[in-house]
Order: C-alpha cells, then sequence, then structure tokens
C-alpha cells in the first residue's frame, strides 16, 4: 500500500544516535557555574537526553503509536522502534542546533521566572520568555536559538518521513508545535516550584 524506500529503520538513524549520545556524554561532563559553552552544552545536553527527556520521548512515541502515526511505520516493537528513534534524533538535532545558535549569538537558553506575583502576569511572563531570552550580557533579544533549532530540527527531520509528511507543511507544523511545548514548559517552569513547595508542606 505504501512505499517502502522511504521507511527508516534502526541503522538509518544510528548515526544520528550515536553523535547525539557524544553530544549528551560530552554536555554533561561539562559545569554549570557560568554563561560560557560549556555551561550551555550541558544544558542543551540534558534537555535532549536527560531523564524528563527520555520519558517524555518515550510517552510521545506511545502516543504515536496509538494514532498510528505515520501509518507507514507500522504496529509492534518494530513500529514504537522507528517512532522512538525519530524522536530521539530530532531532539538530538534540535538541541545541538540550539547550543550552536545560542553559543554563536551569546544567548542565553535559560528560563527566568518572574518576579511577579499575579498568574496572568507570571502567564505572560512565560509567553514573553518564549519570544524572547536574556544575553550573555544580560540583555534581552529575540530567541533566535530556540526558534532557529525548532524549525531547522523539524526541517531536517524530513529526510526519514514517509513522503506525505516530508514537505514544509509538515515541517512547519512541527516546529510550531515544538514552540507550543516550549511555552508550555516555561509555564510549568514558572508555576511548579510553587506547586512543590506547597505539596511537600501540606499537613496530612
Amino acid at each position: 500500500m505504501f512505499p517502502k524506500k522511504r521507511l527508516p529503520c534502526v541503522r538509518h538513524l544510528l548515526p544520528i544516535a550515536l553523535a547525539s549520545a557524544l553530544f549528551a556524554a560530552v554536555g554533561v561532563a561539562q559545569g554549570l557555574d557560568s554563561n560560557g559553552w560549556e555551561s550551555k552544552l550541558r544544558i542543551h545536553a540534558v534537555r535532549a537526553y536527560g531523564p524528563g527527556a527520555l520519558v517524555r520521548s518515550a510517552v510521545s512515541a506511545g502516543y504515536l503509536q496509538l494514532k498510528d502515526s505515520p501509518e507507514e511505520w507500522g504496529q509492534g516493537a518494530e513500529g514504537y522502534g522507528k517512532r522512538l528513534g525519530s524522536g530521539l534524533a530530532r531532539s538530538g538535532i534540535r538541541n545541538a542546533l540550539g547550543f550552536s545558535l545560542d553559543t554563536a549569538l551569546h544567548q542565553d537558553p535559560r528560563y527566568y521566572r518572574s518576579e511577579d506575583t499575579g498568574a496572568w502576569q507570571r502567564v505572560k511572563h512565560a509567553l514573553r520568555g518564549t519570544i524572547l531570552t536574556r544575553t550573555d550580557s544580560g540583555s534581552e533579544t529575540f530567541s533566535t536559538w530556540r526558534f532557529g533549532s525548532a524549525y531547522g530540527a523539524a526541517f531536517l527531520s524530513n529526510q526519514w518521513y514517509p513522503d506525505r509528511f516530508n514537505n514544509t507543511q509538515e515541517a512547519l507544523t512541527r516546529g510550531s508545535t515544538q514552540i507550543a511545548f516550549d511555552l508550555l514548559g516555561n509555564i510549568t517552569s514558572e508555576f511548579w516550584p510553587d506547586v512543590k513547595k506547597k505539596l511537600l508542606h501540606r499537613k496530612p
């Protein structure tokens, strides 16, 4: 029913996986005590292949498996492996691009929580922190590293998607979806410490 020539397999994604694993291993070995490239490398390595990132990739692959998307990748262990491998490879590419961009442009990839107390003000701060980013000098600028890496990874991942997903519209959709998840992540980073504090101090 579907042409098989474009279907990915583990060996097709292996070079990307190996390069990404090296990227993560080098990053985890670096410190977080400065705005230098070593700190940024670790930040992106953890975002790509830290425990939380691996869990998200596994859950996302499971969701796509339930939706049977892309249908061309099939079901069973092989289909799940393709979806998981695709997600891990795209995550590695996205964070490698992000590291390259924020290092070259002297942008800070970290999220800084708001000093306001109102919920709506803090949500707007999270939105602002998605579109804009701090620079290494403490000023603010357009978040080139975020948008460039999200859409760059989306277009590069076209190389292993089936033909009907291998187009500009689908790549733009994947990139925009990633930005939306970044916003959700910033909102979580903004409010979760407060929620956790309340949960830990709640009396039985």
